[in-house]
């Protein structure tokens, strides 16, 4: 069954490496037939937060922010791409994310962390674990951290490591049966509140 799976990249730097990262989920998810389109903050450009999306009167909303809250709503899943800045998460990732809150619930997460060294960013990771329960869309138990982004992954998101590709598909195996479990049951009953 196609899912709508939002592929959330938490960086803005002018040599990013997580791009690498997202082009790399993108298409992986695409090849399962699933709609996987790219939260780029580096493109939406969102002012740092100074209202929720919910705190502006209907329709009255920055653009980015409607189109962001429309692709949400419709999201099956989230797969949040995050960096390791000073042992914690990216300014633009916590940013993006903290706009929204009631379209994330009763969805899954998965979180791809990433490095320049030998730990993937799993620290980041997990911080953004706490964050994204706490915005209502828990992440499922297996990370994918990719150390050392810029040998791992051309700048294209091909594999340079055979161990990469065996991880994302356990990995996004594990995200779509979260993801088709919680969204036949929203369809089911609804949510418990």
């Amino acid at each position: 069954m196609p899912l709508t799976i939002p592929v959330i990249l938490g960086t803005v730097r002018s040599e990013r490496q997580g791009i690498r990262a997202a082009r790399f989920l993108v298409a992986r998810l695409e090849a399962r037939g699933h709609v996987a389109p790219l939260v780029d903050p580096a493109e939406l450009q969102l002012p740092l937060l100074d209202r929720m999306y919910k705190e502006y009167p209907k329709g009255e909303a920055p653009e980015p922010l409607e189109r962001l809250a429309s692709l949400f709503r419709g999201a099956d899943a989230f797969v949040v791409i995050s960096a390791e800045y000073n042992h914690s998460i990216p300014p633009a990732l916590s940013n993006t994310l903290d706009h929204f809150l009631e379209e994330y619930f009763w969805r899954p997460s998965a979180i791809c962390c990433y490095s320049a060294g030998q730990y993937g960013g799993v620290r980041a990771a997990m911080q953004l674990r706490a964050m994204l329960a706490e915005l209502g869309t828990p992440s499922i138990p297996s990370l994918l951290p990719i150390p050392r982004i810029h040998k791992a992954l051309s700048e294209a998101g091909e594999p340079a490591e055979d161990w990469l590709g065996r991880a994302a598909q356990k990995f996004l195996d594990e995200l779509t049966w979260y993801a088709e479990a919680l969204k036949a049951k929203r369809a089911e009953g609804g949510t418990p509140y």
